[in-house]
């Protein structure tokens, strides 16, 4: 499998990634984790792992994700509290409720929502 080299700044280094890892979700779509009751809506994603080491053996190992798949970072809310939350595709699937996310943060990167995502302010698309 061909791989490329490039530098994520929120890493503060360079990964190694396969060429033609495809991401199941796109910025703006609701998700949910599998496992722990919480929804979020993507705003970036990263192709391979690409937070701390000190993050990544946080995890307990026999939950501990593949670095080679894709990683979403979530506006992320549960029923306590909202907040920001990385994580693997293998973790996540559409969301079933289809609702919006109530996160302070979605003001400051999305407009409106519709069939189930949001769209990016246009300001922000390149």
């Amino acid at each position: 499998m061909e791989r490329s080299e490039f530098f994520l700044p929120a890493a503060g280094r360079k990964v190694d990634a396969p060429r033609h890892r495809r991401a199941h979700f796109a910025i703006g779509d609701v998700v949910r984790h599998r496992l722990f009751d919480f929804r979020g809506v993507v705003f970036d994603i990263d192709p391979v792992f690409a937070n701390s080491e000190e993050w990544y053996e946080a995890i307990p190992e026999d939950m501990r994700p593949e670095r080679d798949q894709p990683f979403y970072h979530l506006l992320a809310e549960n029923e306590d509290s909202t907040y920001v939350a990385y994580v693997s595709q293998q973790n996540l699937m559409r969301d079933g409720d289809g609702g919006p996310v109530d996160h302070p943060g979605i003001a400051q990167l999305f407009g409106t929502f519709s069939g189930g995502r949001y769209r990016l302010h246009r300001s922000l698309t390149h």
